[in-house]
C-alpha cells in the first residue's frame, strides 16, 4: 500500500480535530443556551403562577362561577395558558379549552408534583394543541392541604426559533473559525513538511553518492538538528567511501599488476576474487566468474582437486599443475586457508606462479651441462686414447706418432674453440641486462667487409664467391665488434654448408622501419622442423657433419644474443636442397 506524504497526514488530522472541536463546542453551546432559556422560562412561569395564584386567592375566585373568565383574562395579561385543576385531577377551568372536554390530569407529572405541595414542571408534547409545551404547576393550600392546582404553560416554538437562530450564528461563526483554523493548519503543516521534504531530497542525493549537496533548513530546532546530523553523516560517508574506494583501487591495481595468479574461493567453492593473471592462465572472463562455482569456470581437474584439498585441510600446501593452451605451461600452485577477522575459515586462497620459463631454463641448463660435458668428453677421450697409444711404444714409430699428434692437436683446437665460444657467449650474456654497451651510429659496409675478411681462408679453400649488396651510406646504431662477430658466425656457417664453388650473398635493406641484413647460401638447407631450435646452445641438425666441419654448436646462439643486445631479432628461412637465409633485423634508432 502506498504511503501518504507527511503533509497529507498532518493537515487532514488538524482539519478533523478542528471540525470535531467546533461541532462539540456548537453542540455544547446550543445545549447550554437551550437550558438557559428553559430555566429562564421556567422561572418566569413560576413568577407568573405565583402572581396569578395570589390574585385568585385574594379575590376568592377559586370557587367562583366566573373562574373560566378569570383564567382567560389572566391568560391574556400574562401571555400564558392558565389551567385550574382540582386535587383529583379534574380540570376546573382553562383559558383555551373547554374544561369539560379535557381529560383528567392527575397523571401529569407537574400535577403530581404540585399535588404533593411542590412546584411541578415538565416539558412535553401537547396533543390537544399539537405543540411542544412547558408546564409549571403550583398548589393552592387550605389548612396546609392542597385543594387545587394552578398550571401555566407556554409553547416552545418561539424558544426553538430563538435557539435555532443562535445555533445558526454559532455554526456560521464556527465555519469561519474552522476555515481560518484550516488555513493556519495548512501553513503550519507546510512549515513542518517542507523542511522534511528538503531533507528527503537531500537524502536521495546522499543515496546517489552526491555528497557535495548540503542540507540548508530553517524552522524547528529538531529539524535543523536533523539536517546538520545528515550533513555530518554525509561528510563521514564521503570520507569513508573515498577511503574504501582508494583502498579497493589500490588492491585492484596490486592484484591486476601481479604476475602471480590469485584466486579466492569460499567454503562452497564459489569464486570470491580472481585477478587478471589467473584469468589469463585459464582464458576466462573475470566479469562472468564472480560468485560462480569454481568448476563452472575452470575445467582443470588438477586445480579443482587442489582447491578441495586446501579447503579440507586448512593448511598451507603447494603442488605443480600443467595447463595446455598454445603450449604447455607449468604452474606452481600454493594454497592456504582464507580467514575472516575473527580467525574463522571462510574459504581458500590460491596463488599460482608460472614456472614454465624456470623449468625450461632448468632443462636448458641441464642440457647445457650435458652438452658441454659431451662436447668436451669426446675430444678428451680421443686425446687420452692416443696419448696411451704413444706411451705403449707408438711414439717410436715416427709416421704413426706424427699422425696421432696431428689428431691430438685437432681435438685440442676443437676444445679451444668450444671454450672460446663459451667465453664469448658468457661475455655477451653479461652485456645483456648487466653491462651497458655503447651503441654508435656507424656504417654497415665496413662491418660486413670485416666479417668477410675473417672468413677469407675458408672462402678461398672452397672457392666460394661472395656478393655483398650494401649501400655505402647505410648506417645503424651498433657495437661494431659484436655485430661483426655475429656476421662472421653466419658467414662461417654459410661457407661450411655450401658446396665448393658455390655462392653466398649478403644483402642489406630498409624495410618497415627495420634494417635487415641477410646472409644467404644455396647449400644443403635445413628442414622446417629444426628452425625453432636452431638458436639453442649445442643444437645441431646433423651432429656428425657439424663436428666434422669443426662446428661447436654455439655460433647461432651467439648470433641470437648479439641481435638481442642491439634490440633486434634473428630469423631463418630454409628448405632442404635450396639453401638457407639468415637475417638480422635491427631497429632504425
Amino acid at each position: 500500500m502506498a504511503k501518504k506524504r507527511l503533509f497529507f497526514q498532518i493537515f487532514p488530522t488538524y482539519l478533523v480535530i478542528i471540525f470535531i472541536a467546533i461541532f462539540v463546542l456548537s453542540w455544547y453551546a446550543a445545549g447550554a443556551l437551550k437550558s438557559f432559556y428553559l430555566n429562564e422560562m421556567s422561572a418566569g412561569l413560576e413568577a407568573r403562577a405565583n402572581l396569578i395564584r395570589e390574585y385568585i386567592l385574594n379575590n376568592n375566585s377559586l370557587n367562583s362561577a366566573d373562574l373560566g373568565r378569570v383564567c382567560i383574562e389572566l391568560s391574556k395579561s400574562s401571555n400564558t395558558r392558565v389551567t385550574i385543576i382540582s386535587e383529583s385531577g379534574k380540570v376546573l377551568a382553562d383559558s383555551e379549552e373547554d374544561p369539560f372536554s379535557m381529560d383528567n390530569h392527575s397523571d401529569r407529572l407537574e400535577i403530581k408534583q404540585a399535588a404533593q405541595g411542590k412546584t411541578g414542571a415538565s416539558i412535553r408534547y401537547s396533543y390537544t394543541l399539537n405543540k411542544e409545551m412547558m408546564y409549571l404547576a403550583l398548589p393552592f393550600f387550605e389548612d396546609n392541604k392542597v385543594i387545587a392546582v394552578i398550571r401555566l404553560s407556554l409553547p416552545l416554538s418561539s424558544l426553538e426559533r430563538t435557539i435555532w437562530q443562535m445555533q445558526r450564528r454559532i455554526i456560521g461563526g464556527g465555519i469561519i473559525i474552522a476555515m481560518l483554523a484550516a488555513l493556519v493548519s495548512f501553513f503550519i503543516s507546510r512549515r513542518i513538511s517542507k523542511p522534511l521534504e528538503k531533507i528527503k531530497e537531500g537524502a536521495k542525493h546522499f543515496a546517489n553518492g552526491e555528497f557535495d549537496q548540503k542540507l540548508h533548513t530553517t524552522g524547528a530546532a529538531e529539524i535543523s538538528s536533523l539536517a546538520e546530523t545528515l550533513n555530518q553523516m554525509a561528510r563521514q560517508l564521503d570520507e569513508r567511501i573515498k577511503t574504501i574506494s582508494q583502498q579497493r583501487s589500490e588492491q585492484e591495481a596490486v592484484l591486476s599488476s601481479m604476475i602471480e595468479g590469485v584466486l579466492a574461493v569460499n567454503n562452497d567453492e564459489r569464486i570470491i576474487r580472481i585477478n587478471r593473471a589467473a584469468t589469463d592462465f585459464f582464458q576466462i572472463d573475470s566479469r562472468k566468474s564472480s560468485k560462480r562455482l569454481i568448476h563452472e569456470v575452470i575445467r582443470n581437474t588438477a586445480l579443482l582437486d587442489f582447491i578441495q584439498k586446501t579447503l579440507k585441510s586448512g593448511e598451507r600446501i603447494e603442488t605443480e599443475i600443467s595447463i595446455l593452451d598454445d603450449m604447455e605451461r607449468i604452474l606452481l600452485v600454493k594454497g592456504s586457508a582464507l580467514q575472516n577477522a575473527e580467525g574463522v575459515q571462510i574459504g581458500a586462497l590460491i596463488v599460482m606462479n608460472d614456472v614454465t620459463q624456470i623449468k625450461q631454463l632448468e632443462n636448458m641448463r641441464s642440457e647445457f651441462v650435458g652438452n658441454v660435458s659431451h662436447e668436451l668428453k669426446t675430444p678428451i677421450t680421443s686425446i687420452k686414447g692416443f696419448v696411451e697409444t704413444l706411451r705403449e711404444g707408438s711414439v717410436k714409430e715416427t709416421d704413426k706418432a706424427n699422425q696421432f699428434l696431428d689428431i691430438i692437436a685437432k681435438h685440442t683446437d676443437r676444445m679451444n674453440s668450444i671454450i672460446d665460444d663459451l667465453l664469448n657467449l658468457s661475455r655477451i650474456e653479461q652485456y645483456k641486462g648487466k653491462v651497458d654497451i655503447q651503441l654508435n651510429t656507424e656504417q654497415i659496409l665496413p662491418v660486413l667487409r670485416g666479417a668477410v675478411q675473417d672468413c677469407q681462408n675458408q672462402i678461398e679453400q672452397k672457392q666460394i664467391s661472395i656478393q655483398v649488396d650494401c649501400d655505402e651510406n647505410l648506417t645503424a646504431a651498433m657495437n661494431a665488434p659484436l655485430l661483426e662477430q655475429a656476421f662472421t658466425n653466419l658467414l662461417d656457417n654459410a661457407v661450411k654448408y655450401s658446396e665448393p664453388g658455390g655462392k653466398i650473398k649478403i644483402s642489406v635493406c630498409w624495410k618497415g622501419g627495420e634494417l635487415i641484413i641477410t646472409v644467404q647460401d644455396w647449400g644443403c638447407g635445413i628442414e622446417r622442423t629444426h628452425h625453432a631450435r636452431l638458436f639453442e646452445r649445442f643444437y645441431r641438425v646433423d651432429k656428425a657433419r657439424s663436428r666434422k666441419l669443426g662446428g661447436t654448436g654455439l655460433g647461432l646462439s651467439i648470433v641470437k644474443h648479439i641481435a638481442s643486445i642491439h634490440n633486434g631479432k634473428v630469423f631463418v628461412e630454409s628448405s632442404p636442397g635450396k639453401g638457407s637465409a639468415f637475417s638480422i633485423h635491427l631497429p632504425r634508432s
